[in-house]
């Protein structure tokens, strides 16, 4: 009887954690690891799919779910257990990921072909998504099911995403019981739709989540404690709404299409219903994702046992709360185009939620660069983001080759996160009845899991633990199991400053390197037209970008503690 960790071990992204135990092997969470932490843990499998028997599936989030159809293409012929929902969400998830798969090694391929380099193959296809949905075998909340002889499971409600859950395990082995829970990703609390998480009672080893284990989320005004009502947050976006349209500007929302769209719909739906915007009655909302619009169809289908009581009322009363009559969905390329020919304000929700790719980067170039216009931050921007560029103060950006000027308004909506806060997090915790023997620390910054792992120690007095990638522990003997002590409260912003700083240097000779490939290539004569002006383009872009470092960096430039602090 054995845990082994092979991802989201002091990391956030590429959640998969193995139990073995009479012979059988159970994975929890198979995800993508994603941005940095995808350069740490590598593309290829760190265990054989074929020799894992049964996979439990919190929730559809990519970086829980996205190894799923690399799994089947390498070997896996086991069962996956989710929730109905989950599954459902899967289809198109893991679909989409697989169309990202095959565009980005078309893209690497086209590169390599022209070197006459060797091709490479994408993580997975989407024939390869579609199969792996085959295995998929779901249950309802707090259903127990047997897996095999000494082994169960039961999925109670995480209140993350519409879906998700913690799972309780229970192995018996000879004549040792043990009983595990994996928390998955724990939601927040007062989250439009969707329940708050379950608390459980008792296990004798927790593996939870870690990713806000150093903070607060910042609650916006009328929030009563961790409580945030409905109300507060429609009124902060209505808020919004109301001063970008009453100057005739869009309200451009970059959201993930799974979960945060959904809550900004049911956030529009109440201003409607709610009369909190009579100068706006009929409010026009766009969603102009593909993707967002067919999770949209599954949060609207997917009803019993997932919404919360408030949007049970609205079903009582024969109405969906997150489809109304002014809702438009586009799916159609050209009419997505259209969109940016209405000049009457508009809500247009759009995916990425971090801006990097899809439709919203051409919603961005076109309001950006206007003054009346909104952009509304509704999730987190990770670092070296387009997103994060934005809404760090960028003055100007490059979007498909041409630089745009941000002068429209940047803001945030306040108090909507997927995960729970440090409080929520102990609050889960502390709700075991029956106090745990051990608490595994996973799905967080390296710095943050240990902190946080270091804080149940020092607050609860329960050993805990932060492992680290490939960490393989007995379960048999669990009073030898590991204690963090001392791990100290992350200094996020200095270590990020450091690792800015490094890649700074590191590319240094790089910028040498495209100024000087940019020189010789102005001096070939028989560029045609096309690649002339692309050239332009290219120079003009770096040209102004360095102009704008040197007046705000330069050596005559003033540099304050203030300067430093803003940028």
């Amino acid at each position: 009887m054995d845990i082994t960790f092979f991802g989201a071990a002091r990391h956030v992204t590429g959640s998969c954690t193995l139990v073995t135990c009479n012979g059988i092997s159970i994975m929890i969470d198979c995800g993508l690891a994603q941005g940095k932490d995808r350069k740490d843990m590598g593309d290829e499998l760190s265990f054989d799919p074929a020799l894992v028997d049964i996979l439990l599936l919190t929730h559809a989030h990519i970086d829980h779910s996205g190894r799923i159809p690399q799994m089947v293409k390498d070997g896996f012929k086991g069962q996956i257990w989710s929730t109905d929902a989950t599954a459902k969400l899967c289809e198109i998830m893991l679909e989409d990921s697989a169309h990202i798969q095959e565009s980005e090694i078309e893209w690497v391929n086209r590169k390599k072909k022209r070197a006459g380099k060797k091709l490479e193959e994408p993580l997975y296809t989407i024939k390869d998504a579609i199969k792996s949905l085959e295995f998929f075998h779901t249950c309802d909340y707090k259903e127990v099911i047997n897996l095999s002889k000494g082994i169960s499971c039961r999925f109670v409600d995480a209140g993350h995403l519409l879906g998700s859950a913690s799972i309780e395990l229970w192995l018996l082995e000879g004549d040792v019981r043990r009983k595990l829970v994996f928390s998955g990703d724990i939601g927040n609390f007062d989250q439009p739709i969707i329940n708050d998480p379950d608390y459980l009672d008792d296990a004798d080893i927790v593996i939870m989540e870690s990713t806000y284990g150093d903070r607060i989320h910042p609650k916006p005004d009328g929030a009563v404690g961790s409580n945030v009502p409905t109300i507060v947050r429609a009124k902060e976006l209505a808020g919004i709404i109301k001063t970008t349209f009453d100057r005739g500007g869009n309200v451009i929302v970059p959201s993930f299409a799974v979960g945060r769209t959904q809550e900004i719909l049911y956030l529009c739906r109440y201003i409607i219903d709610n009369n909190l915007l009579p100068e706006y009655k009929n409010l026009p909302v766009y969603v102009d994702s593909p993707l967002s619009v067919k999770a949209t169809e599954i949060f609207a289908s997917s009803i019993q046992g997932y919404y919360d009581k408030e949007a049970m009322e609205i079903i009582n009363r024969g109405e969906n709360p997150i489809i109304f009559s002014s809702l438009t969905t586009i799916t159609d390329v050209e009419q997505s185009k259209e969109l940016n020919s209405i000049l009457t304000p508009k809500v247009l929700i759009s995916s990425s939620g971090m801006c990097d790719a899809g439709r919203i980067k051409h919603h961005l170039k076109h309001n950006l660069w206007r003054p009346e216009c909104t952009i509304l931050f509704s999730g987190y921007q990770a670092n070296g983001t387009l997103g994060r560029s934005i809404l760090d103060g960028a003055r100007h950006v490059t979007i498909f080759g041409e630089q745009i000027n941000v002068k429209c308004e940047i803001t945030n909506l306040n108090g909507i996160s997927g995960h729970a806060d440090q409080e929520g997090l102990m609050a889960w915790i502390k709700s075991f009845k029956k106090e745990p023997k051990q608490i595994f620390v996973n799905h967080g910054e390296a710095e943050v899991a240990q902190f946080f792992a270091s804080f149940i120690v020092k607050e609860l007095g329960i050993n805990a633990y932060a492992p680290k990638k490939f960490e393989s522990f007995s379960l048999i003997d669990i009073s030898v199991l590991p204690k963090q002590i001392g791990a100290k409260i992350p200094n996020t912003k200095n270590r990020q400053l450091t690792e800015a700083l490094s890649a700074l240097v590191e590319g240094r000779d790089g910028l040498e390197s495209v100024v000087a490939r940019l020189v010789e290539s102005s001096r070939n004569i028989s560029l045609d037209e096309n690649s002339t002006n692309r050239l332009i383009n290219a120079i003009e872009r770096l040209a102004s970008d360095l102009d704008y470092l040197s007046d705000k960096w330069g050596a005559n430039a003033p540099v304050s503690t203030t300067t430093v602090e803003k940028k």
